[in-house]
Formats: C-alpha cells, sequence, structure tokens
C-alpha cells in the first residue's frame, strides 16, 4: 500500500490520524526531505478531505517535532540542528543503555527468540537492498525491545526519537555509514540472551556511538518537494 494513499471514509479523527500517519512514513522513508514544504491545499487534494482536517494533523505533526509551523510561511518538514542531532543521541543513549540492562533482568527465551527473528528480517532487508524497509526495521529493534518488556511508554518515547533520526540520518549520513547495523543488532542480542549486563550495555552503547560518528555535519543538505513523494 502506497504510505500516501488517502484515508478511507471515517471519522474526523481517524482521518486526521490517517494524514499523520502517512506523511510521518513519508518522512522516515526519506520520500520527505528535511525543508520540504507541505501545502494544505495540496495535501487536502491528495487525501480527499478539508484544509481543516490537514492543519489539526499537521499541529500533531509539529507536536511530535517532525514538522516546524512557521507564521505567514506554512508548515515545513523539521531540519533538525547539528546540535540538536547530538542533543537527540544523547538522550537515547541514556534511555537505551538503561532499558538494555533492564532487558537482561527480565530476559526469557521467548523475548529473545523475538529479538532474534526482528535481527533475521534486518538482516534480510539489508541483503535484498530495501533501503525504506531496512531504516524502519533498524530503527524498530530499539522499540522491539521495550515493547518486549511491556514498557509502553518507553517504546511511544523511542518511537519518537527515532522518527527524529530517521530525519538526522537523511540530513548528515556519510555514504561510508556503516552497514553492519544488523550485525550489531546480533551481538547485543547474544549478550542479552547470555544475561551479561555489562557486555550487552557496552554493545548498545557503542552501537548507538556508531551510529552517531557516521553523521556528517558540513554536508550540504538535501531538499525537496511534497509533490515528489505524492507522485
Amino acid at each position: 500500500m502506497d504510505p500516501l494513499s488517502p484515508p478511507t471514509a471515517g471519522t474526523a479523527s481517524s482521518s486526521t490520524g490517517a494524514i499523520v500517519e502517512a506523511l510521518t512514513r513519508a518522512i522516515v522513508e526519506h520520500r520527505l526531505h528535511p525543508g520540504s514544504k507541505l501545502a494544505e491545499q495540496k495535501l487536502a487534494d491528495h487525501f480527499g478531505v478539508s484544509r481543516t482536517l490537514v492543519r489539526q494533523a499537521l499541529f500533531q505533526l509539529s507536536q511530535n517535532r517532525l514538522i516546524t509551523l512557521e507564521p505567514a510561511r506554512g508548515a515545513f518538514v523539521a531540519a533538525p540542528s547539528a546540535e540538536e542531532a547530538r542533543q537527540v543521541f544523547a538522550v537515547r543513549r541514556m534511555l537505551e543503555t538503561g532499558m538494555t540492562r533492564e532487558f537482561v533482568r527480565i530476559a526469557t527465551p521467548a523475548r529473545i527468540k523475538a529479538l532474534r527473528a526482528h535481527v533475521a528480517l534486518e538482516k534480510a532487508a539489508v541483503e535484498r537492498g530495501d533501503v525504506p524497509g531496512r531504516t524502519e526495521l533498524l530503527g524498530d529493534f530499539h522499540v522491539r525491545m521495550a515493547e518486549l518488556m511491556g514498557n509502553h511508554v518507553l517504546a511511544q518515547l523511542l518511537v519518537d526519537l527515532l522518527s527524529r533520526c530517521a530525519l538526522i540520518t537523511l540530513m548528515y549520513q556519510s555514504s561510508s555509514a556503516a552497514a553492519h547495523s544488523y550485525e550489531e543488532h546480533a551481538e547485543i542480542v547474544k549478550a542479552l540472551a547470555a544475561r551479561d549486563a555489562d557486555l550487552a550495555v557496552r554493545l548498545m552503547s557503542e552501537h548507538l556511538e556508531h551510529v552517531e560518528a557516521s553523521l556528517v555535519f558540513d554536508r550540504k543538505l538535501p531538499t525537496s518537494d511534497i509533490a515528489m513523494a505524492l507522485s
């Protein structure tokens, strides 16, 4: 299904939710670039809804920091600064190292099996060159850990952070970025299965450091237009 296909008929709230989900996926999957203008009328025409519903969806996205609303100019896909990128990764390290240590404490064979299955999906996506699928799965590994722990608040925090990371990697990730994130995930799972908390925490911290180290903050930023994502 096209992530930007019009929503089916329903309540106003469900229509707004569908627009939010579609635009979020377009941003996370790098269909919409940082700085892209999100014209209300163009979106309303595409989704077959009123500009009021589009405006509500854009407001929700602004609350998630995925877009910015500028007076008299409109809505734009957010363009995180280098300093914000560093702060996002600092927050991720604080959250995810603690999450990793707690996961070891409550690890079960079923939870480990679920993580291994996820890493297998990552590997398959990488090997077939599925960039959007790979991007989504590599991020979802971290969310999956929180879900398997039953901590839905942490899972939602990570969803929001990883959405922002998708923008950051689009803007700043170098072409020589490590292509072995799924291998690092596999090593983390091995440490979790062995209940080696210190090793698992170290591997998670190093993994996040490797991702951040792949960012190049002096590159020319990409631009795009919503028409490209809707085509």
